[in-house]
């Protein structure tokens, strides 16, 4: 599916409830044992467009790929990006030896973010909050994240793979994935500052602080 009809798409979708669109396509949210498929929203779109499940590292549309991120309202009532976003996972011998724009990290940022509201753990209701294309066409963004890549090729290359650490990168972060505080693979993660950029000016969700 092209970028173009997949923004008419789920555009149709602001304001409409996720949860509903997760039955519709049979897509488990809590399971009979109480488990909560955490990757049910995403998967929701992703039936919704047409696409089955995809673990593959490839943008997962072809030449773009397809994001979630939830919001928060502060006690303020207004909506905040509640997390970091998951890029790609970090393979340190094809991160030594590639070039930022040929890393999987780039190819990765070819994307159309959902933003989601996210109301409670339960998630009994989240409404589709907007939808945003982006592209790193900003030179300052793009070289930002390409410094950013490039600290965590240099590090890998003269300390090591495990001297990553997630206080790396104003825009880009290299941070531990997976169950527990031993986990060993690290993938690229968009801060929220950066998640925020790529909502778009216009979003209603502020910039958080870059934090140091």
């Amino acid at each position: 599916m092209e970028r173009v009809e997949a923004i008419e798409r789920l555009t149709t979708l602001v304001g409409q409830d996720l949860r509903q669109l997760a039955e519709q396509f049979n897509v488990t949210v809590w399971s009979r044992e109480g488990k909560k498929n955490k990757g049910w929203a995403g998967h929701t779109i992703e039936r919704y467009l047409g696409l089955t499940i995809n673990s593959s590292r490839s943008p997962n549309f072809g030449s773009w790929e397809l994001k979630l991120v939830p919001l928060v309202a502060k006690r303020t009532g207004e909506l905040r990006v509640k997390e970091t976003m998951a890029i790609t996972m970090i393979n340190p011998v094809e991160v030594a030896s590639k070039e930022s724009e040929e890393s999987h990290l780039f190819n990765k940022l070819q994307k159309i973010v959902v933003a989601r509201v996210f109301e409670s753990q339960a998630d009994n209701r989240s409404l589709v909050h907007s939808v945003a294309s982006f592209d790193l066409d900003n030179p300052e963004i793009y070289e930002q994240v390409r410094a950013d890549y490039n600290l965590v090729r240099e590090t890998i290359r003269t300390q090591g793979f495990s001297s990553l650490s997630g206080k790396m990168g104003k825009l880009v972060q290299p941070r531990t994935k997976g169950q527990g505080h031993g986990s060993t693979s690290r993938a690229f993660y968009a801060r929220t500052s950066f998640v925020a950029h790529i909502l778009g000016e216009g979003y209603s969700v502020p910039l958080p602080v870059t934090p140091e």
